[in-house]
């Protein structure tokens, strides 16, 4: 497996990327200080459909009508946003926002999983197994066996974290399936309008009545994780994946939790037991083996 070249431009945009996503964390955890986690989503995909929309149109892009699309985006919405955001704001509660972004690094692990099982043309190699496995351990030293032991509210959250970045991996599935051909940022705001047409009832149902009366430190929170780490963070995420390759943004995935632990110990105080430090060493250590490049490096030239 050979990779692709980075260039200063997509090293920069990938770090831009990076820091968008790992602030998320942060903002998602001030704005759950006065909105409870389902507003706090409905939110998040209802500002940055708006701003996707606009996008859209501006561009020129045509607005798919077909009822099958449609139902892709429906399906789409629920497994990239609608379940794993509200797992993943549910979850931060209760854990550090840091080790949050912990867990979301194992989006990847459960991915190549998930598609082995369900694409026939992504079948698990004995490289991603071993992996796959030292990813499992990361996870699992992250989460601390007497946790699991205990199984309080903690360990309830953490496995709400994980079970959300399950979801994302069968979203990738179900995009390539039901989304291929359609350009990214349509199939983007298809997604999120689907979303928005199920969270925001949703939210309204359970929270009561959606209110902008908000404080300003929590207005500015989801103004950034909706427009800035939501919307942009999509049109940036196909950017980068243009210009780089899909191999490479394993590498944003990996950048993105040590920038949200810092704002979390900087901003809110956060400390980190060290099995999540050894945790996510595990977990970055298993990515890189899945990837296959610094094997690809290590092995003496023919």
């Amino acid at each position: 497996m050979t990779g692709r070249t980075i260039s200063t431009t997509a090293w920069l945009l990938m770090l831009a990327l990076a820091g968008l996503w790992g602030a998320s964390f942060l903002s998602i955890r001030i704005a759950l200080d006065e909105v409870p986690p389902l507003t706090a989503v409905a939110h998040r995909v209802f500002w940055a459909t708006l701003l996707l929309w606009v996008y859209v149109i501006v561009r020129g892009h045509a607005v798919p009508r077909g009822r099958r699309i449609w139902v892709g985006f429906a399906g789409m919405g629920l497994l990239n946003n609608v379940v794993p955001f509200f797992l993943m704001a549910w979850g931060q509660l209760h854990i550090p926002t840091g080790l949050t972004s912990i867990f979301n690094a194992s989006t990847a692990i459960f991915g190549v999983l998930v598609a082995a099982f369900l694409l026939a043309d992504e079948r698990l190699s004995m490289r991603k197994a071993i992996g796959v496995a030292i990813g499992f351990a990361g996870v699992v030293t992250a989460i601390g066996i007497d946790s699991l032991r205990a199984f309080d509210i903690t360990s309830m959250a953490q496995l709400a974290i994980l079970a959300g970045t399950l979801s994302y991996a069968f979203a990738g599935v179900w995009a390539r399936n039901r989304l291929s051909g359609l350009s990214p940022q349509v199939a983007a705001a298809g997604m999120l309008t689907a979303s928005t047409l199920i969270m925001v009832p949703l939210a309204w149902i359970v929270d009561g009545p959606i209110s902008l009366h908000l404080q300003p430190r929590t207005m500015l929170a989801i103004a950034y994780y909706a427009l800035g780490a939501t919307a942009l963070a999509y049109l940036l995420y196909y950017r980068v994946l243009a210009i780089a390759g899909s191999g490479n943004l394993m590498l944003v995935t990996l950048l993105i939790a040590p920038i949200a632990i810092v704002l979390g110990a900087v901003v809110l105080g956060e400390t980190l037991a060290p099995n999540a430090y050894k945790g996510f060493a595990l977990l970055a250590f298993g990515l890189l083996v899945i990837d296959g490049r610094l094997i690809d490096r290590m092995r003496p030239a023919r």
